[in-house]
């Protein structure tokens, strides 16, 4: 497993991460348990979670997952061989059961949120301390149009940068970063942060997979020029990469079968894509997820790739990635595909 900063912290993070929505949800806590111990074995250092999960967010599961890392934590007594990363909701008016569903990223909530946090995660730090999606109206969670409103009443960036900024100097919080920003949002973060003193962030979370390279049209050259590292997530995007899905097919148990409502990756482009990707995949005799997680671990602005497994047996598929080594010719295919097909899912 390789090792690399994440952005100018002091944190050094495996090149995958394990994610975490799945559990209190899809998975049980003993599965949970299990991948966590499979996981640090196999080198993983990063855990990542959010007081919203589990997925899909529901009041009945809010903080389950990071209940049961805690335990996982208090049961194996491990917590310093995992590098900690957890969330802190944006405006969440549709989810009423966290903070009346009226949650902001200003001091008062986002201090709320960490200490609960660290309650449930039975640990008196977070290493990576993350604003889950923006507290503005702006493009994320597939939103690809940008539609400016001008009364907008939204939390300063500077107003949250010193609520983390508090927590970082209690000693709450060792780094922090961003997820689901814009190339506006992470520039006027750094902006904040050399104009006053509050903590830079590491980080920054946002969806990186073969049918949404989105990514690197303005933010990947901010992420490697300004060393702000991504976390990948939806590397598989959804899993529907791994061909599993093709054909109109949906495997009991499965993610897009237990929740048809999440159709970000779906689609007639999104479909014609995986086929010619799990084709290419065939072609030179590897497993195609495995060749989809490969291209993200490849890329200088990516620090860590997060994985999420429902099975053991997807988890060390996922993990054995990191070991596969893409040849030019397929690379040159692959890029072929993405000029066919380009961001069909953005």
């Amino acid at each position: 497993m390789q090792y690399r900063r994440l952005g100018q912290s002091e944190l050094m993070v495996s090149a995958i991460a394990l994610g975490t929505m799945t559990w209190g949800e899809q998975n049980s806590e003993a599965e949970a348990f299990a991948q966590m111990d499979y996981a640090l074995e196999r080198g993983i250092n990063v855990f990542d979670t959010a007081e919203l999960y589990a997925i899909p967010p529901r009041a009945e599961t809010y903080g389950e997952t990071e209940r049961i890392i805690g335990r996982w934590f208090a049961r194996t007594g491990k917590r310093e061989q995992v590098v900690l990363a957890s969330k802190v909701c944006g405006p969440t008016s549709w989810c009423p059961h966290i903070r009346q569903g009226k949650a902001r990223l200003n001091r008062t909530h986002i201090v709320e949120a960490c200490e609960a946090s660290l309650r449930r995660l039975q640990t008196d730090y977070i290493d990576l301390y993350q604003t889950h999606w923006p507290d503005r109206n702006t493009n994320f969670f597939g939103k690809a149009g940008y539609q400016h409103l001008a009364d907008e009443q939204a939390t300063a960036i500077e107003e949250t940068l010193e609520a983390l900024a508090l927590l970082v100097e209690q000693g709450k919080v060792r780094a922090i970063g961003v997820s689901n920003e814009t190339p506006w949002g992470v520039m006027r973060h750094l902006q904040c942060a050399e104009a006053s003193a509050v903590p830079r962030i590491a980080s920054i979370q946002n969806p990186y997979n073969l049918l949404n390279r989105s990514f690197e049209i303005g933010l990947a050259e901010i992420a490697c020029r300004e060393e702000v590292g991504l976390l990948a997530y939806s590397p598989l995007a959804f899993g529907v990469l791994s061909g599993k899905y093709l054909h109109g097919a949906r495997p009991q148990h499965s993610r897009l079968t237990l929740f048809p409502q999440y159709t970000r990756y779906s689609g007639v482009q999104a479909e014609a894509a995986t086929r010619a990707y799990v084709a290419l995949a065939a072609d030179f005799g590897i497993d195609a997820a495995q060749m989809a997680l490969a291209f993200i671990h490849r890329q200088p602005f990516v620090a860590s790739t997060i994985i999420g497994a429902t099975t053991m047996t997807q988890l060390q598929s996922n993990i054995d990635s990191s070991e596969l080594y893409l040849p030019d010719d397929l690379l040159e295919r692959l890029e072929q595909i993405h000029r066919q097909y380009p961001n069909p899912c953005p």
